[in-house]
């Protein structure tokens, strides 16, 4: 089955499942106040449940760049099999960091969107850029993966494709919450505080800030460019201990 009858197939029943929640939304009611509501809250349930499944599928189709080997590969015995399996590794290490990163990015966004009552065209253009961002990783984790062996480590292409994805996400990610909790906008409720919003806008401008670093170092260093995101939590932790302080 292609990806594209599988987003079909989602947002098929992501449709269904909003109208049976929302009731019959194509009859033409007169616009009460009560409507007005009920509409917003369809809407708003729609664009929640589409992002979620372009997340599902992007972290889904990261698997499909690890091919099975195949018996046609010349592998006839056991130890061919296994070589040819160790041969994947770097591709399972891509494969996790991207699910993993993913993953994260799910969360933020799924934290976001607990704060949202209303939506404006310029937050849908906010978001489809912010997923536009998730959809690219399974190919930017492709070409990472397939070059992260020990003789390949040293490309510089492929870590900075990688890299530049994740700094899109951030940026994008970044521009949501600073958008979102800007109390002009009205469209989060009283618990979104401004301190909720630094917080988050801080987080995003901090990991983007550090993935960034690797592209110049990467230039000078390819292979040592790959461990610099390992400072983000020691970042974090700096940062922590300063804000206990004071």
């Amino acid at each position: 089955m292609s990806g594209h009858c599988v987003l079909e197939m989602i947002l098929v029943f992501c449709d269904l499942i909003v109208r049976d929640r929302a009731g019959k939304p194509h009859r033409r009611l007169r616009m009460t106040s009560g409507h007005r509501d009920k509409r917003r809250e369809f809407q708003l349930e729609r664009l929640i449940l589409f992002s979620d499944a372009v997340f599902a599928i992007a972290i889904t189709l990261l698997v499909i760049e690890i091919k099975v080997p195949s018996i046609h590969d010349g592998i006839a015995s056991e130890m061919d099999l296994l070589r040819a399996i160790g041969h994947l590794v770097p591709k399972f290490l891509g494969f996790l960091i991207s699910f993993m990163l993913i993953g994260i990015y799910w969360t933020r966004h799924h934290l976001l969107f607990g704060y949202v009552k209303d939506y404006s065209p310029k937050l849908l253009w906010l978001n489809l850029l912010f997923l536009l961002s998730v959809v690219l990783m399974p190919f930017s984790t492709g070409i990472f993966g397939e070059y992260s062996t020990p003789s390949t480590m040293h490309f510089v292409t492929p870590l900075v494709l990688y890299v530049a994805n994740l700094c899109f996400s951030g940026v994008m990610l970044f521009f949501l919450w600073d958008y979102v909790g800007n109390p002009t906008n009205n469209l989060s409720d009283a618990s979104l505080s401004p301190e909720i919003t630094k917080a988050a806008k801080t987080r995003a401008i901090v990991i983007t800030g550090i993935f960034a670093l690797v592209i110049p170092i990467a230039f000078i260093n390819a292979t040592a460019a790959r461990y610099v995101p390992i400072f983000i939590p020691v970042v974090f932790r700096i940062m922590n201990r300063k804000k206990k302080g004071k």
